[in-house]
């Protein structure tokens, strides 16, 4: 059992926002720093045992230059930003936070299926721009669907996916899904290749983490095979969907309407695509905050807690 107190270091510490951090400090000698860039990461950590990332890389050439690097603790779910085989040849533990976010994206997803077939965007401008003083009391500018009797395709059954399937089957949908691993399980619900999947769902949302299997996942192949009434849906990891692709859908009207919280490079680049669709009521966009109410931060916090408290006491 380590009786030192060990050197902690939080890197992007700002990526919580005004989250508590009291329980983290008192573990140790704490250091934290809004923002860190590469060029700093081996300065600000030179002396660490544990150091907190939200999205600071963490390459093979850093981790050999940090010997007393003991835990990596990741305030997120994604790891793809460590290293872990070098992580685990140098003899670095690397932790990270599992469900705290899971309800949180789930309501995400629904409510971006909702926001998506009820127009509420379009409609809450027009009534914010155009009904005071209007002629009648009812305008149909956009027609309008229900969620319930939908076809819902998942990609990838984790714990998101299945609270998500969950949810969509409470409000009448019929859900089916694809899994990326490979890995065959027995589920309640029906299984379907990604091809298969795709074309039969109203409204398919992304649920998998970003690896080579799911790398460009959904370019123009797949998203010509989805009805051009569907909707896509993506709160899991940018790079999984061809945003250039995704924009030409929804431009040439192939695609109903789509909701992205991640995206291949964030924050978005001026000339993305995403950001010149000619219809902008087709496409939600978030800022990669689908996980971040406040009470799935306290969670969250509570997760990178126990991870430190538990590698302490070994």
């Amino acid at each position: 059992m380590t009786t030192t107190r060990p050197n902690i270091v939080f890197l992007d510490a700002y990526s919580l926002g005004d989250a508590d951090l009291s329980t983290l400090r008192v573990l140790g000698n704490y250091t934290g720093y809004e923002t860190t860039s590469p060029s700093e990461i081996v300065g600000r950590c030179a002396d660490a045992d544990i150091v907190i990332t939200n999205k600071v890389p963490f390459t093979q050439e850093t981790l050999r230059a940090l010997p007393h690097l003991r835990l990596i603790c990741i305030a997120a779910t994604g790891m793809n930003h460590v290293d872990l085989d070098a992580a685990r040849e140098l003899g670095i533990a690397v932790k990270n936070a599992v469900g705290y976010s899971t309800h949180s994206v789930t309501e995400t997803t629904i409510g971006a299926a909702i926001a998506l077939m009820r127009q509420v965007v379009y409609y809450d401008q027009y009534v914010k721009t155009q009904y005071g003083g209007a002629e009648r009391q009812y305008f149909f500018g956009r027609t309008t669907h229900q969620l319930c009797g939908s076809k819902w395709g998942i990609i990838g059954l984790g714990n998101i996916g299945h609270e998500v399937a969950k949810v969509a089957t409470a409000l009448g949908c019929e859900v089916r899904y694809t899994s990326t691993s490979g890995v065959a399980r027995n589920e309640t619900y029906p299984s379907a290749p990604l091809d298969e999947l795709l074309a039969w769902a109203d409204v398919v949302s992304i649920h998998c983490p970003l690896n080579d299997r799911t790398r460009n996942l959904i370019g123009a192949r797949e998203l010509g095979l989805m009805k051009p009434t569907a909707l896509l849906i993506n709160v899991a990891r940018g790079g999984i969907v061809d945003e250039a692709a995704l924009a030409r859908a929804l431009d040439e009207e192939r695609l109903a309407g789509a909701a992205l919280d991640v995206y291949t490079n964030e924050p978005l680049t001026a000339d993305n695509p995403l950001l010149h669709v000619r219809d902008p009521y087709r496409l939600l966009l978030s800022p990669h905050n689908a996980w971040s109410p406040a009470e799935a931060v306290r969670t969250l916090v509570g997760c990178i807690v126990r991870n430190i408290e538990e590698f302490l006491a070994q």
